[in-house]
């Protein structure tokens, strides 16, 4: 069955348009289903502004059903991945509600926090929220959900890290150690475990970013 947005026979009028080149003005020519097209006159090639990748970001065959990629596309790609993380995540501690809290929550922490020191959030929000399952599963997972190699093995390499993080460790590591630690904190707070102070102090001994000591302020009183 061939995809109904790439057949011709449910286009609609705007299926063909013009797009200016950004570098020297000339009218390009798209179909709605071209990936990139190169100008006529300055032979940039232009990515197609209207085109929606999200099926090409989590569908195995993209590149068979719509050609090779643009280089631009591919940070989209990897960012679309951390949402198919975290259903994997989510399918993998099945009934355990708390394991998957303490996951969405450590996630959000490390959004909040890559946004502020500039990580890359696709890498961070992958390695938090496989950051329970273990060492084996999450390659396991990442393998799954069709993460490339290098991708694979940079998550991992920061999971293997996280039990004895260095002060020097690379920002996306650093930025995971904090939010998994804020989670913790938080969790212990709401069971009655440690005091408010004694998590304070935690804080400013152990987290190593300032945007995670920042958000601590509001997370721990």
């Amino acid at each position: 069955m061939k995809c109904p947005g790439q057949d011709t026979k449910y286009w609609k009028d705007d299926a063909i348009f013009e797009v200016a080149c950004p570098k020297c003005g000339t009218a390009i020519e798209f179909y709605k289903d071209d990936t990139t097209r190169k100008c006529g006159h300055c032979d940039h090639r232009l990515v197609n502004p209207k085109m929606d990748f999200g099926c090409a970001s989590y569908c195995q065959f993209a590149e068979q059903c719509m050609g090779t990629l643009p280089e631009e596309f591919m940070g989209s790609r990897e960012d679309l991945l951390k949402d198919k993380v975290a259903v994997a995540m989510k399918r993998f501690f099945q009934t355990d509600f708390k394991s998957i809290r303490k996951a969405t929550s450590a996630a959000r922490h490390a959004e909040n926090i890559g946004k502020a020191e500039g990580g890359n959030l696709a890498v961070i929000l992958c390695v938090v929220y496989l950051h329970g399952t273990g060492l084996e599963n999450a390659r396991a997972i990442l393998h799954q959900v069709g993460a490339s190699e290098p991708l694979i093995q940079e998550i991992c390499q920061i999971l293997g890290t996280q039990t004895e993080l260095a002060q020097d460790a690379p920002l996306t590591a650093r930025i995971v150690h904090d939010a998994v630690m804020l989670q913790q904190l938080q969790n212990d707070l709401k069971k009655g475990r440690i005091a408010v102070e004694t998590a304070q102090k935690q804080l400013q001994e152990k987290l190593y970013t300032q945007a995670a000591r920042t958000i601590a302020v509001d997370c721990i009183q």
